[in-house]
C-alpha cells in the first residue's frame, strides 16, 4: 500500500515547496568492521509464492507481463536439500522462475512460483488484504487500464478494489491504482506509470514510478517490532520517521475494504542484481485490524515470501535468531545443488517468511 501513503506525503511536500523526488530511496550504508557486526543484506533478490496449480499461475503471471525462464525445469522432483530448506520431508516440488524487467535498473526482477505434493497443505487463499502477515508486491505498467481490461476480458481479473475498477487518487479523475489477487489469493498492487517518472536510474528515483516491480510489502501487527527486524537488523534504510494514520474512501477503495485505519513504513533496500537501484519493503500496519495471525507453513497454498541476498549468512542468521526470528529450515543453513547456501526464517512480528541466501 505504498502509493496511497506517498500520495499523502506528496501533498505535505508540496506545501513545503520540496520536490516529490526527494522521497526517493537513498543508498544503504555499508557496514564496516569498525561500526557494524559481520553479516549484512546485499539487497532484495526475489519474491516467492506457493501455488496450488503451477501451470495456472504461470499463465496468469504471463498475462500480467512476466516472462518464464525456459531454463528452469518445471518437472516434479525430489530434492533432499529443498526438504531441509522448507523443513519438511518426503515431498516433491516443481518450480517456475518468472521475471519482469525493472526499467529503471535495466535488470529483471525475479518471482518464484512453487507447487508441492506428497505433503499436507492448507489453502490460505481466502485472506483479506489487511490480514496480519498478508504479503504483496507492486507491478508498475505503462497503461494500467489496458492491462486491467485484458485481464478482465480473459477471465483472469480477481479485483479487490471497489466496483472492480482502478481507483483515481484524490484530486484526479483517472484510475491509476488498485489491488488484485493472483489465482491463489495473493495480492498485487497494480500501478500506472507516472508521467513525471525520472529518465535515469539512481538513488533518487522513486521505485514505483517506472515499469517493473517497485516494492514488496507485508501487513504487520507491531510496526516498532517489524521496523527493528527489517530495518535495524536487515539493514533497510527508513524512508520516513513517524507515519501518520490514514483513513478514508481512497485507502479503502484500493484494497476493497471499509473503515480501515492504516499507516505505512517503507524500508529501502538495494536490488541485489542492480545495487544502484533501490526498492522499498513496505510495512503496513492497520490500527483497527489487530488479530491473531493465521497459522501457516511455508509450503501452504497462498503463502508469500521475500528473498534477500546476504554476505556473511551465518553471522546475520545468528543475530536474527537473537532478535526473535524463528527457524523454518531443518537443521539450519542448507547448501543447495548449485552451491548456494540458504535458510528460511520467520520474522518476530507476524511470522512472515524470509529467505536469506549467499
Amino acid at each position: 500500500m505504498l502509493f496511497p501513503y506517498r500520495y499523502a506525503l506528496f501533498k505535505r511536500v508540496i506545501a513545503l515547496g520540496a520536490s516529490w523526488l526527494a522521497l526517493g530511496s537513498p543508498a544503504l550504508s555499508q557496514p564496516t568492521s569498525n561500526d557494524s557486526p559481520p553479516g549484512r543484506v546485499v539487497g532484495i533478490a526475489f519474491v516467492g509464492r506457493m501455488v496450488a496449480d503451477l501451470d495456472h499461475s504461470v499463465a496468469f503471471y504471463k498475462a500480467l507481463g512476466f516472462t518464464q525462464d525456459p531454463a528452469a525445469d518445471t518437472a516434479w522432483r525430489k530434492d533432499k536439500a529443498l526438504e531441509h530448506l522448507y523443513g519438511v520431508g518426503r515431498m516433491q516440488a516443481r518450480m517456475a522462475r518468472m521475471s519482469i524487467l525493472n526499467e529503471a535498473s535495466g535488470k529483471p526482477f525475479v518471482l518464484y512460483l512453487r507447487e508441492f505434493k506428497g505433503i499436507k497443505r492448507r489453502n490460505l487463499a481466502g485472506h483479506d488484504a489487511w490480514e496480519p502477515g498478508a504479503t504483496h508486491f507492486s507491478v508498475v505498467v505503462p497503461d494500467a487500464q489496458a492491462l486491467w481490461s485484458r485481464l478482465q476480458g480473459g477471465g483472469m481479473l480477481r479485483a479487490r478494489s471497489w466496483r472492480a475498477r482502478l481507483i483515481a487518487p484524490p484530486g484526479q479523475t483517472k484510475g491509476t491504482i488498485a489491488y488484485l489477487t493472483d489465482p491463489n489469493g495473493l495480492d498485487i498492487e497494480l500501478l500506472n506509470q507516472r508521467a513525471t517518472a525520472p529518465t535515469g536510474a539512481g538513488e533518487g528515483d522513486n521505485p514505483d514510478t517506472r515499469p517493473g516491480v517497485g516494492h514488496a510489502g507485508i501487513v504487520v501487527l507491531d510496526s516498532v517490532k517489524a521496523r527493528a527486524f527489517y530495518g535495524a537488523l536487515l539493514g533497510g534504510h527508513p524512508q520516513t520517521g513517524e507515519a501518520p494514520w490514514l483513513k478514508g474512501d481512497f485507502y479503502d477503495s484500493v484494497v476493497g475494504g471499509h473503515g480501515n485505519i492504516m499507516r505505512v513504513y517503507d524500508e529501502s533496500f538495494p536490488e541485489a542484481s542492480s545495487p544502484a537501484f533501490h526498492q522499498n519493503f513496505a510495512l503496513i500496519e492497520f490500527q483497527n485490524r489487530k488479530r491473531a495471525v493465521e497459522p501457516s507453513n511455508i509450503t501452504d497454498i497462498g503463502v508469500g515470501y521475500v528473498g534477500f541476498e546476504v554476505a556473511g549468512l551465518a553471522a546475520l542468521l545468528k543475530r536474527a535468531e537473537a532478535a526473535g526470528a524463528k527457524m523454518v529450515s531443518d537443521p539450519g543453513i542448507v547448501t543447495l545443488a548449485n552451491g548456494t547456501r540458504a535458510v528460511i526464517i520467520r520474522d518476530p512480528d507476524v511470522g512472515g517468511f524470509v529467505q536469506l541466501f549467499e
